[in-house]
């Protein structure tokens, strides 16, 4: 099977698989996910979700989080990992959102990524999930399957997004990169799964 074969068997039995894809991380506007998609480096959807009514509840918008000491958000998010950099990263974005941006979160993935803490990634999940413009957030799990199912040869998440754009249709990415999470989650996990033990890998493969 072509690398472009399995991009599109991919693309069907994913979305035969996960019609429906909310988005992992609770959330109520743009500006929550942002902070949740910030706390999410290193560490898993699920503790964010329980860390985040604790910060959102002290502050879930910009004006508010300014004028809460760096000592007070950090003391939440430990659980999170990272604290001292993510409380610092959330206090700052939150003043310059206020400063530079009327205190709404841009929809422009330079000025996004310009905020401290934001990187490509959370610039794109953002980008994707909040404002519906095309993107594709590869995080490690995702360049994980992608090398794992042959769709690209990249040593980096860079990369592994170049080459899964120009295999999957532009509509298709704000759905698919979700898809793909929750399949690797669910069947295709770095310990769970060889390359050649899940559905879509034997699918994938057994048609070689």
């Amino acid at each position: 099977m072509l690398k472009q074969q399995r991009a599109d068997h991919l693309l069907r039995r994913l979305h035969e698989l996960y019609p429906v894809t909310p988005i992992p991380l609770d959330h109520k506007d743009p500006y929550t996910l942002l902070v949740a998609v910030l706390l999410s480096a290193q560490c898993t959807d699920i503790r964010v979700n329980l860390v985040t009514p604790a910060l959102f509840m002290l502050a879930d918008n910009p004006r508010d989080m300014m004028r809460v000491s760096v000592e007070k958000i950090q003391a939440i998010i430990r659980p999170c990992g990272l604290s001292p950099k993510k409380s610092a990263a959330i206090s700052a974005l939150s003043r310059i959102l206020i400063e530079q941006h009327g205190g709404e979160v841009p929809q422009d993935f330079a000025a996004l990524e310009s905020l401290p803490g934001v990187g490509h990634k959370t610039a794109s999940v953002v980008m994707a999930q909040s404002f519906g413009v095309p993107a594709f957030p590869v995080d490690t799990h995702i360049h994980r399957l992608a090398t794992r199912w042959k769709l690209t040869s990249g040593k980096n998440v860079v990369q592994t997004e170049r080459d899964l754009k120009k295999l999957f249709p532009r509509e298709s990415w704000n759905r698919l990169h979700l898809q793909i999470i929750f399949y690797g989650r669910e069947h295709c996990s770095a310990r769970g799964c060889n390359g050649r033990q899940c559905m879509l890998c034997r699918e994938l493969f057994e048609k070689n």
